[in-house]
């Protein structure tokens, strides 16, 4: 079984391309089994929130966080989440 770890990326990605261009940054810290997946999360997140296309989102760094250094709660207790009671 594969270890599910924790990725920040960060980068630039171009706002109203149409109209008004400007680069926004972004940091985003995933979870995933490998930098491409990380990589193909961010697109679709940053896709769907904004409606970026992936030609228009420049990522300048990803690297893998260890957990005492994840600034995310979120993220932090999905990693230390033990069960799953429904």
């Amino acid at each position: 079984m594969t270890d599910v770890k924790i990725y920040k990326v960060d980068g630039v990605m171009l706002i109203s391309a149409d109209r008004l261009p400007r680069w926004q940054r972004f940091s985003m810290e995933v979870r995933a089994v490998s930098e491409k997946h990380a990589l193909e999360y961010v697109y679709s997140v940053l896709g769907g929130r904004h409606k970026v296309k992936r030609a228009n989102i420049k990522v300048l760094k990803i690297e893998e966080v260890p957990l005492e250094k994840v600034e995310s709660k979120y993220i932090r207790d999905l990693a230390t989440l033990t069960r799953m009671v429904i």
